[in-house]
């Protein structure tokens, strides 16, 4: 498949022409917002969502739509087509441009994306088939030993009809992690105490788990792995861009300082601090060039002390939760979208490495949070110098959007207290509403 249908706009004519359409109500959804304002000056951006979520309702730079069922793939796909000829109906020039906030929303991006192009869109996602096949867990970790790339030890079960009945739970190392090998298909199932990634550490704990999950409707596979030891400060994220070639033509990375513990946003960083590993990205440049792959994508890795090693858990085929850092390391991510997949313009290779910390939390969380003493200090001496680190805070913006986001700032206190620091770090596992 080509993006031969996609219309080109001149880097002049962006801001007037270039329609953003996004899907989904989160911290990427503003990202999107505000960083395509702050670099072209795009007045606004239509959002779909479910859910009156105040800090992107109440921004000054978006059409908020609640009104289409984004969660069924066809109801998006009509109301997307709709979208688009009323903008066409209104300027003959115009270029949507259609932009996902998650794994569920790319995969049904990715699947119509022939659809979506002949309707007039930019559809900045790899072909379906590609994207299906990386993102299922068991495929990327056989990738991985094909590219002598490190990954960790382990185990896959079938939790459809021919998957076992128990698991061999007492022939396991504890802890262990448990997660979906399909990340889409579990987000969307029903399953009682339901959480995004499990710590599993007892023979029984994860009898209960095996025992939640495979009377579920998600059928796909469940991953078990080898726990690599260290804290979050042992994560390492990576974003990289490749052009048209698989060629990578920007990245960007860091050390994890902190993550979400909340059971169901688990895995979620919500402090990065740039750091180049060189060991990171050669592993990544080389995997995406035997892909052939284009546009963005973000590797999930943690540092294995035992041999030393930079161990990949996952892709994301797509733009992550946080890409807000790549700005923050030198390069406005969203115009590298525009530069590949609207005006055509080449992309300088570059690397968004200026010091910076990207952080969604208070300074408080991060003090009371990191155990590590000198990562802790180099995080906060880098977070005072880091200009507008938390996504949200953007200056131009209405008062009103601007207090929400405060208002979700310091509700990140009463979160960390209640699923992380009264449970001595420990994922809550019981009172979590199901």
């Amino acid at each position: 498949m080509t993006d031969s249908h996609i219309p080109r706009l001149a880097p002049h004519e962006v801001r007037d022409h270039l329609k953003p359409v996004i899907v989904g109500g989160d911290i990427l959804a503003y990202s999107y917002v505000r960083e395509l304002n702050r670099a072209y000056g795009i007045p606004t951006c239509i959002v779909l969502a479910t859910q009156d979520v105040k800090m992107l309702s109440a921004s000054r730079f978006t059409d908020y739509r609640m009104g289409v069922n984004v969660h069924d793939a066809e109801s998006l796909c009509a109301a997307l087509e709709s979208i688009a000829a009323e903008l066409t109906a209104a300027d003959a020039r115009a270029v949507p441009l259609i932009l996902g906030c998650d794994d569920v929303h790319a995969r049904m991006i990715s699947r119509a994306k022939a659809r979506l192009q002949a309707a007039g869109y930019a559809v900045p996602y790899i072909d379906f088939e590609l994207l299906d096949t990386i993102t299922q867990k068991r495929n990327f970790y056989e990738m991985c030993e094909k590219l002598g790339i490190p990954y960790p030890k382990t185990w896959y079960f079938s939790c459809g009809p021919d998957g076992p009945e128990k698991l061999p739970v007492a022939d396991f190392p504890y802890p262990l992690i448990a997660k979906p090998s399909n990340s889409a298909q579990f987000q969307e199932a029903t399953i009682k105490g339901w959480r995004k990634i499990y710590e599993i550490e007892s023979p029984e704990e994860l009898a209960d788990v095996w025992q939640s999950i495979r009377t579920s409707d998600y059928d796909n596979e469940l991953v078990l792995q080898d726990f690599i030891p260290g804290g979050d400060e042992a994560i390492r994220t990576l974003t990289t861009f490749s052009d048209a070639t698989g060629d990578v033509r920007v990245v960007s990375g860091g050390v994890v300082c902190l993550q979400d513990h909340d059971p169901t946003a688990l895995g979620n960083p919500v402090c990065i601090m740039g750091q180049r590993e060189e060991a990171v990205i050669e592993n990544a440049q080389k995997m995406l060039r035997e892909l052939g792959y284009r546009g963005f994508a973000n590797f999930d890795v943690k540092y294995d002390a035992r041999d030393g090693s930079f161990r990949f858990f996952e892709v994301n085929t797509r733009c992550g939760r946080n890409t807000y850092y790549m700005s923050l390391g030198g390069v406005n991510f969203t115009t590298l979208i525009v530069r590949e997949f609207v005006t055509g313009e080449a992309i300088p290779r570059e690397e968004a490495y200026r010091p910076f910390v990207f952080s969604v939390v208070p300074p408080y969380v991060l003090k009371r949070s990191v155990s590590d003493a000198a990562l802790l200090s180099q995080c906060l001496t880098t977070l005072r110098k880091t200009t507008d680190p938390y996504v949200l805070s953007y200056a131009p913006d209405t008062a009103a959007h601007n207090l929400w986001a405060k208002v979700m700032y310091e509700n990140q206190i009463r979160k960390f207290k209640r699923f992380y620091w009264d449970t001595d770090g420990k994922q809550l596992k019981q009172g979590v509403q199901e």
